[in-house]
């Protein structure tokens, strides 16, 4: 009988943890499929957050390095500069990335460090239990502002792809989603670019993925994937945000 589908071989066996609904588990299988027909994963080394994804070193078939809070790029600015042949990722969420490694990201990328970051934006502290986070929406509503988050208490909510979008070393940052197969398709398509474009020594490269959280969101999976779309994308808008060209050729 012929295979129409399997498990991607830069998966491993062990079940992942996540809450029903969270979306961790798609981007994962996107990033372990993107390593594998690309040719990377063999040599891959990927550094963990601590946050939602802290375990992510059980899933992924590669080396694996866990950071401290919020130190991920850090470490694979040494990981990349001492193995610059070897494909480095980052896979972080976006209190460890936007918050308290705010600026471990700003130098990585300021600096054009060579290797990507997966930033997974569900606009909520998910592991700690559902605090605002820097992403957190206007309106929204979080264990720490239970009445929603305001501008003139909080600020505004940081567009974190865009922020890093202006620094030279940025060579390549897209936002995508996973909401349904035609935005998976988008989002694996994406992420395989910020993995080509780190071998091909371009820069620093970065995917912000708006993912679910239907359980510190109170929501059912189904109404989580919708208030996705109906909130998140239109103040987190998809799509290429910079995209520079590799010397001698031409951004299509």
């Amino acid at each position: 009988m012929a295979i129409v589908y399997e498990k991607s071989r830069g998966l491993t066996d062990v079940e992942f943890h996540y809450c029903p609904g969270c979306h961790h588990g798609i981007i994962h299988k996107l990033v372990a499929e993107s390593l594998v027909e690309l040719g990377l994963l063999d040599d891959a080394i990927g550094v963990c957050p601590v946050g939602c994804s802290v375990f992510a070193y059980k899933y992924f078939n590669c080396d694996m390095q866990e950071a401290a809070h919020g130190r991920a790029p850090a470490v694979a600015t040494g990981i990349k500069r001492t193995h610059p042949h070897q494909a480095v990722f980052t896979y972080q969420g976006d209190g460890d990335l936007a918050s308290i490694g705010a600026a471990e990201i700003v130098h990585a990328a300021m600096r054009g460090e060579k290797f990507t970051t997966i930033f997974v934006n569900n606009a909520i502290y998910g592991m700690t239990g559902g605090q605002m986070a820097p992403t957190t929406l206007i309106g929204q509503k979080a264990t720490t502002c239970q009445e929603g988050r305001t501008r003139e208490q909080a600020g505004m909510p940081i567009r974190m792809a865009e922020m890093l979008s202006t620094l030279d070393g940025c060579a390549y940052a897209e936002r995508v989603c996973v909401t349904d197969i035609a935005n998976i398709n988008k989002a694996k398509k994406a992420i395989k670019k910020a993995f080509q474009k780190q071998m091909n020594g371009e820069g620093f490269t970065f995917i912000e993925v708006l993912s679910t959280c239907p359980t510190n969101w109170g929501m059912t999976p189904l109404k989580a994937n919708q208030w996705l779309k109906d909130n998140m994308v239109p103040y987190y808008p998809l799509g290429v945000i910079k995209e520079t060209a590799p010397e001698g050729a031409e951004v299509k």
